[in-house]
C-alpha cells in the first residue's frame, strides 16, 4: 500500500490478498468460525445477512474514498485525480517515506475489491 502508486503493490492487489486470506478461513474453519471469531457478528442466517451488509459497506465507504481523493485537487483548481507528495524524514526502518495522495485512492481501491469480492463470495457461499 505504501509504495503502490510507484511499484507495484497497490490497493487492488493488497484487497486480492487480504479477500484471499478471508477465503483461506473460510475454506478451513467454515463460515460460523469467520463469522463468529474473527468478524463477531455471531452465527446463522441473520449473522449472514449483517455480515454480507458489511462487505456491501466497505464496498460502499471504498468508492466513496477512491472517488472523493479525485475530485480534491478540483478544489485547488487542478485536474480530477492530480496528486501531490510530501517527504517525511526520520521515519523508523524507511528512514525517509514518500507519502502521496494517491494513497487515499489506494486505500479506496483496497476497500473497493475486499468489499465487492467479499460480498460476491459471501452471497455464493450463503446458498
Amino acid at each position: 500500500m505504501l509504495q503502490g502508486h510507484n511499484q507495484p503493490g497497490g490497493g487492488f492487489i493488497g484487497g486480492v490478498l487480504t479477500t484471499t486470506a478471508f477465503v483461506l478461513v473460510y475454506v478451513v474453519f467454515g463460515m460460523e468460525f469467520l463469522q463468529s471469531e474473527l468478524l463477531e457478528m455471531g452465527s446463522g442466517g441473520e449473522a449472514t445477512d449483517r455480515t454480507i451488509g458489511l462487505y456491501r459497506l466497505l464496498f460502499t465507504g471504498g468508492l466513496a474514498v477512491a472517488f472523493l481523493s479525485g475530485l480534491v485537487p478540483m478544489l485547488f483548481g487542478l485536474p480530477f485525480l492530480t496528486q501531490a507528495v510530501l517527504f517525511l524524514e526520520g521515519v523508523p526502518l524507511y528512514h525517509e517515506l514518500e507519502v502521496a495522495s494517491a494513497l487515499a485512492f489506494d486505500v479506496g481501491v483496497y476497500l473497493t475489491v475486499v468489499g465487492g469480492l467479499l460480498t460476491v463470495l459471501g452471497e455464493a457461499g450463503s446458498e
